[in-house]
């Protein structure tokens, strides 16, 4: 429905790396902008899409993205709902045209890229909905190392991302909707770093609690 949130996490079959190279990544990052149009892809001569001499047209969106982060093997959202179906549409659309992108890409490669369909876990309970996007922001911690300072620094500047567009102006942050991520979530910037900042250590506890309240493995 309309208004609805929900947290998307799929991972590659047989836990194969999904992204090979920056390339990848680029690309599954490109998408989450150029196919969140209701009358499909949008068509651009732009490599960069998101240069300042990029001029691309409006969309008609089919969510709004508050998070996303993409690991080596699998990838995390938190998507809003803006059209009726526009959450399952999107995420079908983002896995069909990064599937066949790869497939071609890899010396005409066939067949699933992806475990399974991807995990669609609406937002409802009241336990688990303030620790989600935590929890999708935290996910790329694993990819560095030493003090938790070097770690939340790390975080901030990851590039494959959208924790780095709450902290400072990037090309890529018309990908999300950083406004309405707060109102939703009724919290703001200082309350959130903060929130970051407490689970960071504790990370395990927070994977724990999620999974009961929703009743599901996540990709991770």
């Amino acid at each position: 429905m309309i208004g609805d949130v929900a947290h998307i996490c799929n991972r590659g079959v047989d836990k194969r790396k999904i992204f090979n190279n920056k390339e990848d990544y680029r690309r599954f990052r490109d998408n989450l902008f150029l196919l969140n149009n209701v009358n499909g892809k949008i068509r651009t001569k732009y490599k960069n899409i998101f240069s300042i001499n990029a001029n691309l047209p409006d969309r008609n969106q089919l969510v709004e993205i508050f998070k996303w982060s993409l690991l080596p093997n699998h990838f995390h959202l938190l998507l809003y709902e803006v059209v009726e179906g526009g959450i399952v549409e999107f995420t079908k659309r983002l896995g069909n045209a990064y599937t066949k992108y790869f497939n071609l890409k890899n010396n005409g490669r066939s067949g699933y890229l992806f475990q399974n369909s991807a995990k669609i876990i609406p937002i409802q309970d009241e336990g688990y909905f303030p620790y989600i996007p935590i929890y999708i922001d935290l996910n790329a911690a694993d990819l560095a190392e030493g003090s938790s300072r070097r770690k939340l620094n790390f975080l901030k500047s990851y590039e494959w991302s959208s924790l780095k567009n709450y902290y400072r102006k990037e090309d890529d942050e018309k990908i999300i909707n950083q406004k309405l991520f707060y109102k939703v979530f009724e919290t703001n910037p200082d309350r959130y770093e903060n929130d970051i900042e407490g689970f960071l250590d504790d990370r395990g506890k927070l994977e724990m609690e999620l999974e009961m309240a929703q009743g599901v493995n996540l990709a991770g």
